[in-house]
């Protein structure tokens, strides 16, 4: 899939689909690129969420923008919830080291195993989701559990977008791992560190993508 979001990708920002331009249709992209049209439409997702095109129904896709600058993630910008998620996660985090109970400790650390044993991308990011969603539980403040809950959508969208384009998973599960590890010392300090830490590299690897700029000579590939 990486292979043809850059093709698709260098072939928009290289200006060979304008903005205002119409996409071929994903019959025809599929025979051009030889590619399967399960592969395109993550392709096309992917260019949706970057900002470079929009999908309107009964009508096909369009090119809105040659420039990646801000990702969207469900209904809010990847800048903006990270910002959020740098207000509310952090301390968050400390606030469960402090309150977590037994249980709180089981669930994460029985959500973290399965986490590193899965390989399905779809089920790993659930689980991702479902691991922030108990750690705020642990803070046992339910205002801080309703925040997440309502960007949850969000952060699913932004997980698996991070997963196939940034190849995070097994990083990102050591990051859980210090974070669970802090929970359970009952350390303050270290719990608001390894989750400052998870988000600047989450920061990180989204910039990287953003500032990514596909090789010309690059085409698509297989599936």
């Amino acid at each position: 899939m990486e292979a043809v979001l850059g093709h698709l990708r260098g072939a928009i920002e290289r200006g060979e689909y304008a903005v205002g331009d119409k996409l071929p249709s994903e019959a025809q992209l599929g025979r051009t690129l030889e590619v399967s049209r399960p592969v395109l439409r993550e392709a096309l997702r992917a260019l949706q969420t970057m900002g470079l095109t929009v999908s309107r129904t009964g009508k096909g896709t369009f090119v809105v923008a040659n420039a990646v600058e801000d990702p969207t993630f469900g209904d809010y910008a990847a800048s903006d919830l990270l910002e959020v998620r740098r207000h509310v996660e952090i301390p968050v985090a400390g606030y469960a080291a402090l309150r977590r109970t037994p249980d709180h400790l089981e669930r994460l650390t029985g959500l973290l195993e399965r986490m590193e044993r899965e390989t399905d991308t779809t089920a790993w990011v659930a689980m991702d989701t479902l691991f922030h969603l108990t750690v705020a539980e642990a803070a046992q403040n339910p205002v801080f559990r309703r925040v997440i809950e309502e960007i949850r959508d969000a952060l699913a969208r932004q997980s698996a977008f991070l997963n196939e384009l940034g190849g995070r998973r097994e990083q990102s599960d050591r990051e859980h791992r210090a974070i669970v590890e802090a929970l359970a010392a009952g350390s303050e300090q270290d719990a608001l560190a390894a989750m400052s830490h998870h988000l600047d590299r989450v920061e990180r690897t989204l910039t990287d993508i953003v500032r990514r700029r596909p090789d010309p000579g690059v085409s698509a590939a297989h599936p």
